[in-house]
């Protein structure tokens, strides 16, 4: 059988969603619905293998972007599958140019006790509707029909309402995904030279270090961040960046590469010009301000803050100004300047660079930080977001943040912020450390404070809106 590929059952078939152009080498140039057979999934690029219509190899292995393809016959390929994408994102995406009412998209559910959620554009407002699954594993809305796909209950709203008044009718307009071609660099190349890198206008500036935008190899847009020798050194620097390259999610900002050889030191990362989310909520008006918007920023954040949790790292700088935000209003957790792997279970550090009203008191009285003292500025955090960015304690003096904190002092819930909310925040804010909730158990309060729409039921089945109905009271 020579030129067939070699596949086991197990073997999946992938399709792409979009044409590509290669721009180096290493790369494959396809059109949309072509057929991979994917050799080995690296990151963002996938090393595959292009096949024709009788599943014979064609051409050479190379890399294909991850989301440029679909496993073919799964949800995935439909084209109103947009995957992880939270309330904001889907909001935003349904109210630009070019949908109307009806049109919808299916995503992955940014709460725990259901798969899938449908965001379906009405007029002027998007509604969001819990796609639940039965014991065998049926799809429904509202238990009165189940069907044995989700491509079957999609087909069935176009005909018959999913709430009063509102059918389904084309799904949102989906737009090709970037491409970084930085995700190729591999994991022992991540020492590049500073030659490559061009830095442009500064972003920001801090004790240590400085941000630019700048650019790589005169065509790739990037941050820079620069740390002068003088604040570490490289044995230490290298030690204490190369974990961070081991760290993807969608809500950490990515690390691309290091400079580490000559003063300053370099950290290459993804540019979101965009700028940080204190500035966002400064800039925000009232009338701007949503509730549904802001648990989505939180949500996002624990999501990050949980990824980081379940990998034994600690932040030890979490705040408004160390989230930056894409042109989608996807969250990105940066700054990871004080940022620390615990092999133990606690770290200490005496720094007195320490950013003392979002910091845990025993981490201002002994300089314990855990991921508890990351939850405590969790806290802070989210006061911020429900504040539009007031400054925390703005009464209390830095020096004396300590002794007002073992008085039992907490700030007061910002304006027409609910009480669940709040109560959040003072369970971050618990004295013993134990007592504080974990970022998984952060993420379920929050998705617990979010709106849900309900189909329209039959009086039979009224009695559910009680069970189904987690809206904020």
């Amino acid at each position: 059988m020579d030129g067939y590929v070699e596949m086991n059952q197990n073997s999946k078939i992938y399709v792409s969603l979009w044409d590509f152009q290669s721009s180096a080498p290493q790369e494959m140039s396809f059109k949309a619905g072509d057929r991979f057979h994917v050799l080995k999934k690296t990151g963002d690029w996938w090393s595959a293998v292009k096949l024709d219509a009788q599943g014979r190899r064609v051409g050479k292995k190379g890399y294909v972007p991850h989301n440029y393809v679909a496993e073919e016959g799964t949800e995935e390929q439909q084209p109103w599958f947009f995957g992880d994408l939270s309330r904001t994102e889907a909001v935003n995406l349904l109210m630009k140019e070019g949908n109307q009412t009806g049109s919808f998209l299916v995503r992955i559910s940014d709460k725990n006790e259901f798969f899938y959620a449908l965001s379906v554009r009405s007029q002027d407002a998007v509604k969001h509707f819990r796609i639940l699954q039965n014991n065998q594993e049926e799809y429904y809305l509202n238990c009165v029909t189940t069907f044995p796909a989700l491509h079957q209950l999609i087909s069935a709203y176009h005909a018959k309402p999913v709430s009063q008044g509102l059918k389904l009718t084309a799904p949102c307009v989906k737009h090709e995904p970037q491409v970084t071609d930085l995700s190729l660099v591999p994991l022992d190349e991540w020492e590049r030279p500073k030659e490559e890198f061009a830095l442009g206008r500064r972003l920001g500036m801090g004790n240590f270090s400085e941000v630019y935008e700048g650019c790589w190899n005169g065509r790739i847009k990037v941050a820079i961040k620069t740390i002068k020798q003088g604040v570490t050194n490289r044995e230490i620097f290298m030690k204490e960046t190369s974990f961070l390259k081991t760290l993807h999610h969608r809500n950490l900002l990515s690390l691309y590469a290091v400079c580490s050889v000559g003063d300053p030191y370099y950290i290459i990362t993804e540019l979101l010009p965009r700028g940080d989310l204190l500035n966002y909520l400064r800039g925000l008006e009232h009338d701007q301000a949503s509730i549904d918007g802001f648990l989505d920023i939180a949500m996002q954040v624990a999501d990050g803050m949980r990824y980081l949790e379940a990998n034994n790292c600690i932040h030890r700088d979490l705040a408004a100004r160390n989230i930056l935000m894409s042109q989608n209003n996807i969250c990105k957790i940066a700054d990871f300047g004080m940022a620390r792997i615990i092999k133990d279970e606690l770290y200490v550090s005496l720094s007195k660079e320490i950013p003392y009203k979002w910091t845990a008191p025993e981490a201002l009285a002994f300089g314990r930080y855990t991921t508890k003292s990351d939850v405590w500025s969790f806290g802070i955090l989210l006061h911020e977001i429900m504040s539009l960015g007031m400054v925390p304690y703005p009464e209390i003096p830095t020096g004396q943040m300590l002794q007002y904190l073992k008085k039992g002092y907490r700030m007061k819930a910002p304006e027409n912020c609910s009480k669940k909310i709040y109560s959040i925040m003072l369970e971050c804010w618990s004295e013993n450390p134990h007592k504080r909730p974990t970022f998984d158990e952060l993420k379920t309060k929050l998705e617990n404070s979010a709106n849900y729409e309900l189909t329209e039921v039959s009086p039979k089945q009224s009695k559910l809106k009680g069970i189904f109905n987690i809206g904020m009271k």
